[in-house]
């Protein structure tokens, strides 16, 4: 969810990271059988404007964790700023300052 978070909040100002998951969702369409069970619901969503695509992405619903487990963002922000965020959510689910 954190990661996604981030992804919300950067879409309006950075398109590209839109651009990229669309085509993400393309070519697993392309891929047939192989195309995981998700990419049609990704492709219907990314259809949408940047906000509602922005609000599904923070959306607490069991449809929106569902597809995050195969986000077509993976990859969006870099290995350190994925790290930065996975120890900040460790440390918030740990208590810890």
């Amino acid at each position: 969810m954190a990661y996604h978070r981030v992804i919300a909040e950067r879409l309006p100002h950075q398109p590209a990271i839109l651009d990229s998951a669309r085509r993400r969702v393309q070519g697993w369409l392309a891929s047939g059988p192989a195309a995981p069970a998700s990419a049609s619901r990704w492709a219907a969503l990314l259809a949408a404007d940047i906000s509602s695509i922005a609000a599904f992405l923070v959306e607490r619903s069991e449809q929106a964790d569902e597809l995050r487990q195969s986000s077509p963002f993976a990859g969006a922000l870099d290995p350190r700023e994925r790290w930065r965020i996975w120890r900040a959510t460790r440390d918030r689910l740990a208590g810890r300052p």
